[in-house]
């Protein structure tokens, strides 16, 4: 007998076409009005900090600059502080919430280096456990994650409102 893995969210990010994809996603995220169904769950001056919607790994963050720039060059240097506070804000709620044993965090810039989206620079913030990856990614090309995107919303902006309190 054959297990059933149910990953709802991925026939989303699988099915449409490259040429549909809107030019960067994370323009419009912070003026969606419900930072719950936008999965955003902490705005700084200028940056935000988002749940990735096809993580690596439960409580994968993005933080994510406001203005839209593809290098870290062009960030002004209150966006450079601001990016690298978000970025330790987003450890932070993860050690508080999630307790991980380690992160995995980085950047792909430019589309060779793998930015999905290149035109709008964000770092990955992915907590890792010890034993956390097994054989489902290797053998069945398969990430397994025990959360909904929603729960996890929910666990982690609770922590955010306290740690902005």
């Amino acid at each position: 007998l054959m297990d059933n893995l149910h990953a709802y969210w991925r026939m989303e990010y699988v099915s449409v076409p490259k040429k549909e994809r809107p030019a960067s996603p994370f323009a419009t995220i912070p003026s969606l009005g419900d930072d719950r169904k936008a999965l955003l769950l902490h705005r700084s001056a200028n940056c935000y900090l988002v749940l990735n919607k096809f993580p690596y790994n439960a409580g994968h963050l993005l933080v994510v600059p406001y203005r839209e720039v593809s290098r870290l060059s062009d960030l002004s240097m209150e966006e450079r502080a601001d990016f690298m506070d978000t970025l330790v804000f987003a450890q932070q709620l993860l050690e508080r919430a999630l307790n991980p044993d380690g992160f995995n965090v980085g950047m792909n810039l430019g589309v060779e280096a793998g930015a999905g989206i290149p035109e709008h620079l964000h770092c990955h913030v992915v907590p890792r456990w010890k034993a956390d990856v097994n054989f489902m990614p290797v053998i069945a090309k398969t990430r397994v994650l025990p959360e909904a995107l929603d729960v996890m919303w929910e666990k982690l902006s609770h922590h955010v409102a306290e740690m902005t309190a």
